[in-house]
């Protein structure tokens, strides 16, 4: 079994009376249907529906109080807590940065389908909850527990994991897309259960609603094996000279790439190779 403590993670907390209702408001998926110890994948969009900020909502227990703890890039926490409070107004929530006391490990195994979630869970103190990620089960589970435990309990390396996620076809914010740049559709979003259609009013719904009714995105983050060493990242991908899309992580002969779909269409019709950096590449079914 791997735990890998995730160094680049932080930990929001959203506590309140409205805490649910706040963040059902403004994120791309459902929460307010969240059980106690479940988590959703979610973001938090522009109003032109770009991604600014994506992150792993969990709801916590009601013995302290409704409360939800966010999983989110540690590089990215302290602007979303102040992006969270512009939006507060006069909701009852508050909301606190905890990264510098909790840390987020991930536990998985090769090659499990699913890993069953904890039971050893406090009231929302986040003291050692862990919950499955909702983004693919295959993923594994996830936990937030004070810094000193996680470190203790760590016994794998973090490439590893990002080997795993790779193979896995997940995209990574930061590193596979530029928040602020991109839709939901664009990065996977809503093949990775991080879109609910059929939920109320979000920042940047209409657009959303738009991509997904009109068919889909023209082009997506998509797995590549890589006929050798692979390039750096942000590498163009190339059907012969023409620049079909971006490279992004790449791990054990395998990467994810941001490319246009239809540009990947003609080439492989049209028996035209595919290359970055002068590596050959050829794409993978999810």
């Amino acid at each position: 079994m791997h735990r890998t403590l995730l160094e680049d993670r932080g930990v929001l907390r959203v506590a309140g009376e409205d805490s649910a209702s706040f963040l059902q408001g403004l994120l791309t998926n459902d929460v307010e249907g969240l059980a106690v110890g479940a988590a959703r994948y979610a973001a938090l969009l522009s109003p032109q529906g770009k991604i600014l900020f994506d992150f792993l909502v969990l709801r916590v227990g009601a013995e302290s109080g409704k409360a939800f703890l966010v999983d989110c890039p540690a590089a990215q926490a302290g602007e979303l807590a102040k992006r969270l409070g512009f939006y507060r107004l006069r909701a009852k929530v508050t909301i606190s940065d905890e990264s510098a006391d909790h840390a987020v490990i991930a536990v998985w195994k090769e090659g499990e389908q699913r890993l069953e979630q904890s039971t050893a869970m406090t009231d929302g103190a986040a003291e050692g909850l862990c919950y499955v990620d909702p983004r693919d089960p295959r993923l594994g589970s996830r936990a937030i527990l004070p810094r000193a435990q996680a470190a203790a309990l760590a016994n794998s390396d973090v490439d590893d994991y990002e080997a795993h996620r790779i193979k896995l076809g997940v995209p990574k914010g930061g590193v596979d897309f530029a928040y602020a740049d991109i839709f939901p559709h664009d990065a996977n979003l809503d093949l990775l259960h991080g879109v609910d259609f059929e939920k109320g009013c979000y920042v940047g719904q209409e657009v959303v609603s738009r991509m997904h009714h009109r068919g889909g995105a023209r082009k997506r983050i998509v797995r590549l094996t890589l006929a050798g060493a692979a390039p750096e990242r942000g590498t163009p991908v190339l059907a012969g000279e023409t620049s079909i899309g971006t490279l992004g992580s790449a791990a054990n002969g395998r990467a994810l790439a941001l490319m246009r779909l239809d540009k990947v269409e003609d080439a492989q019709s049209a028996g035209r190779p595919l290359t970055t950096g002068g590596v050959g590449v050829t794409t993978e079914e999810k």
